[in-house]
Parts: C-alpha cells; sequence; structure tokens
C-alpha cells in the first residue's frame, strides 16, 4: 500500500477506497454517488487524480493476499492502522467518515466488509460520536 504526506488529499482518498471495496466490489450507485456528491472537490482533489489514486488502491487491495485480519476486508489490521494513521485533521477525519458512510449506505445495504471498515474508522480516529444521526434523520421518523 502506498504511503503519502500526512492528511493529504492522497491520503483520504486511500481511505475513500477502502470504504469503496469493504464489500468485495465496486458498485455503479457507489461511483455514481463519488460524482454526485464531488467528492473529488471535497477532498481537494482533480478528479481524475482522485480516481487515478484510488484505482491503484484497489488493484493492490483486491489483488493482496485475503486478510487474516477479516474476510470482509480486504487489508489486515496493520494495513488499517498504517492507513488511518495518515489522517490526524479532526475536520478530514470526520470529511472522510461521512464521505465512508454515503458510500456504505449507496446501495441501501450495509454489507459485513462495509461495517467493518466503518468501525475501524471510527475506532481509529475517535469518532464514535459522529456515527449518531439525530433521530429526525432515521427512515423511520422521516416516514412518520
Amino acid at each position: 500500500m502506498q504511503s503519502f504526506e500526512i492528511n493529504s488529499p492522497q491520503a483520504a482518498a486511500q481511505v475513500v477506497a477502502l470504504a469503496l471495496v469493504a464489500d468485495g466490489e465496486i458498485g455503479h450507485d457507489e461511483l455514481a454517488l463519488l460524482d454526485s456528491m464531488n467528492v473529488h472537490e471535497q477532498l481537494d482533489l482533480a478528479r481524475d487524480e482522485m480516481f487515478d489514486v484510488m484505482r491503484d488502491f484497489c488493484r493492490e487491495a483486491l489483488s493482496s493476499p485475503p486478510s487474516a485480519w477479516s474476510h470482509d476486508c480486504p487489508l489486515d489490521e496493520r494495513e488499517v492502522t498504517q492507513l488511518m494513521a495518515q489522517i490526524t485533521q479532526p475536520v478530514l477525519r470526520q470529511r472522510v467518515l461521512q464521505i465512508c458512510v454515503q458510500i456504505a449506505e449507496a446501495d441501501g445495504e450495509v454489507a459485513d466488509g462495509e461495517s467493518l471498515v466503518l468501525n475501524a474508522v471510527v475506532e481509529h480516529w475517535g469518532l464514535q460520536r459522529q456515527m449518531l444521526r439525530p433521530m429526525n434523520d432515521w427512515p423511520m421518523a422521516r416516514a412518520a
């Protein structure tokens, strides 16, 4: 896995890429979401540059031997820790977490691998409170 400068847009793009491949495939809904959210702009990257970083990360992650950490995640625990250590700024951490949550929810189902990655992000970055949604954001609250 390639290392980037701490808090660089490329390091953030790698975490987003991990969320993309966490369920073992990159879905059309997830890619469309990246464009509709202008994730490249949120990460301060040109669109092509973001996709280049993500493509390289995904190729490396998906071509690696299966993770000993979990069959649901393409990286092992050490690699995830290294990836998370590249982001230290609280605002960038929160932005990346929000993007990752939206990616995981893009197809209407959060797969085990996606849940595992989200939990790792939250644990490594201490963002447990940010995972809680206000009650009116829950689907049942909107339907009522």
